[in-house]
């Protein structure tokens, strides 16, 4: 994992629209990531790229705050799905948090992405509420953390 480059905004908008295509097509809306502006989450540091053979695989946009992380989003190139990249990223994530001495990764994510909860709930993160869209009317946020031990001796 690396961080973005300005030069790389547009491959980032094209990927996550891209990962993102099928929710847009089940919600009839693009969700929050695909609208997002990712400029200014590249100047900040925010956006890690996952490489593969010269290309990138995927991407995690990650917030760091004084007691946990946010993981704002995390999204892989619809050919090299299911291929693993997804849990390398949290894998990837959960060593940030614990390099950064972060007790938790926190996420959110729609009630209608079945398939990303479960995949977030395999991988230890624990749904901790649900509330309404703010932005999206009608839409309900999934709340989910994951603890994160720290590395003993350092």
């Amino acid at each position: 994992m690396r961080l973005a480059t300005a030069e790389e905004l547009h491959d980032i908008v094209a990927l996550t629209t891209a990962a993102y295509q099928p929710y847009t097509d089940l919600f009839g809306h693009p969700p929050i990531p695909v609208t997002e502006d990712y400029a200014p989450r590249i100047k900040r540091g925010e956006v890690w790229l996952r490489d593969l053979s010269g290309r990138i695989a995927g991407l995690a946009v990650v917030e760091k705050h004084a007691d946990h992380l946010m993981l704002f989003s995390i999204a892989v190139a619809p050919g090299v799905q299911r291929g693993g990249h997804g849990v390398a990223m949290l894998t990837w994530l959960e060593g940030k948090a614990r390099e950064w001495a972060v007790p938790e990764i926190r996420l959110y994510t729609n009630a209608r992405m079945e398939r990303n909860i479960a995949i977030y709930s395999t991988f230890g993160f624990q749904e901790t509420g649900r509330r309404p869209n703010p932005h999206r009317p009608g839409w309900t946020i999934v709340d989910m953390a994951k603890k994160v031990e720290a590395i003993h001796g350092s």
